[in-house]
């Protein structure tokens, strides 16, 4: 693990080996996994927060409910495509794009 002798700082990169292991395993995917998840929810608070919406009045425009916008935004519930879709389309005007990366 690579170290500022000085002030003792690791890189982020060695943090997240050290304590989730290398890319590639089960823990540290599990990580990522649930990492994207968490900035998914961010990012459609974050959009609802820049229009002055409530959660339920985003959950009236994309047809679900208060709870389950909510959810999602704290990070404790998985969320399909067609409903991420219709939230970010329906309820906030986006559009989303999509990317892989091997």
């Amino acid at each position: 693990m690579k170290t500022n002798q000085e002030t003792n700082l690791v890189s982020w990169d060695d943090h997240l080996d050290n304590k989730y292991g290398r890319v590639g395993t089960p823990t540290r995917d599990k990580y990522e996994e649930e990492f994207e998840n968490f900035k998914i929810g961010i990012l459609i608070q974050e959009a609802r927060k820049q229009q002055n919406m409530t959660q339920e009045e985003l959950a009236l425009k994309c047809g679900t409910t208060k709870n389950y916008i909510s959810r999602i935004e704290n990070n404790a519930s998985d969320i399909r495509l067609s409903t991420l879709m219709r939230i970010i389309r329906e309820g906030l005007g986006g559009h989303l794009k999509v990317s892989l990366e091997f």
